[in-house]
């Protein structure tokens, strides 16, 4: 049995429910994988939960805990008031360090910190959060390359939807001409609406948000961003590039209107926001738009907020993959995969 001591960064929505994954699978992933996943911290921005003996922290009751509404740094025992994400990463000795604070495409925030100080110890990062990859690709790249430290980023390009996976793995030994995905579940849940239920834009979005699905704020959804960012770093990680958002083009969907909706179904399309990578000889151009796609195209039958990536390759031919969880629990459950897959 392999012991994985884990670090967890963030504990809002996504590690909380990264923590209840490894509590009710534990036993299951040990039978499985032969894994035994141990939590001796978790750090949030006011303190922390650190456990000192070897069992790491008791997680069935820190996760019922927070989800109370408790503040990780006041759990009885375990807690620690004003102690950092860098101060716990540099005292505990861990494996891996599993990155889930909010994305900050201004600066990185604490995650790009976090990611340096665990490449500084040589564990794995496994992350859900973009920012620190979007922005500084290429360094933290040759800092983990020159650690020996491998990168786990699936949870922060599309969650729950396996497309470095498939990328990576499933196509290994191919030559990738080309990938179109749908990566951003807000925007094809307004789309669809718009299409299939003749809705107003500004109608389908409140519709969205009212159903948990956009962001109170929805502008880093619907004007492109979070697709831009997700195909950057699928790019780079198919590619073996360091692209960043300079070398990227975005159109969101704000523009888009009942009236380009019905003209594409007319003309037997359907719309959808889609990023591309494009390869063409040594060039590979990146870009993210509203596009009216055949309704034979794999991509035209993804509806509501599903996502879906197509790869063209030169042996396999088109692969397509479609679906994935949009939630918290989707994208906790691609960093509990991240990490299986980093040690099994």
């Amino acid at each position: 049995m392999k012991t994985i001591r884990i670090i967890l960064c963030g504990c809002g929505g996504v590690g909380k429910e990264f923590l209840q994954l490894i509590a009710d699978r534990k036993k299951e992933i040990e039978q499985k994988y032969n894994l035994s996943l141990i939590v001796p911290a978790a750090v949030d921005y006011k303190g922390a939960a650190i456990a000192d003996s070897g069992e790491g922290l008791p997680l069935s009751h820190l996760v019922d805990f927070i989800k109370q509404g408790n503040e990780i740094q006041t759990f009885p025992e375990y807690g620690k008031e004003n102690i950092t994400g860098i101060q716990v990463i540099d005292q505990i000795t861990a494996d891996v360090m599993v990155e889930a604070t909010p994305t900050n495409l201004k600066d990185g925030g604490p995650g790009k910190a976090h990611i340096f100080a665990a490449i500084e110890k040589s564990m794995e990062i496994v992350s859900a959060n973009k920012g620190p990859f979007v922005l500084f690709y290429k360094e933290i790249f040759k800092k983990a390359e020159d650690h020996n430290c491998g990168l786990h980023i699936s949870a922060a390009t599309a969650a729950a939807l396996p497309t470095l996976d498939v990328g990576l793995t499933c196509l290994a030994g191919s030559r990738v001409s080309s990938a179109e995905g749908i990566l951003n579940g807000t925007t094809n849940y307004i789309l669809t609406q718009m299409r299939d239920k003749k809705t107003a834009y500004a109608d389908a979005l409140k519709e969205a948000q009212e159903l948990g699905i956009a962001e109170t704020d929805p502008s880093y959804d619907v004007e492109g961003k979070d697709t831009a960012n997700k195909t950057i770093l699928i790019a780079n990680r198919i590619f073996n590039k360091t692209f960043g958002l300079n070398d990227i083009t975005v159109q969101g969907i704000t523009d888009v209107t009942p009236e380009d909706i019905e003209a594409a179904t007319q003309d037997g399309k359907v719309i959808k926001l889609i990023g591309t990578i494009e390869k063409n000889g040594e060039d590979i151009q990146l870009n993210v738009a509203p596009k009216p796609l055949d309704k034979t195209h794999p991509l035209a039958l993804v509806s509501g907020s599903e996502k879906a990536i197509t790869y063209m390759t030169d042996t396999m031919g088109s692969i397509t993959v479609m679906g994935g969880k949009s939630s918290p629990v989707g994208a906790a459950a691609a960093l509990l995969k991240d990490l299986i897959n980093a040690f099994k």
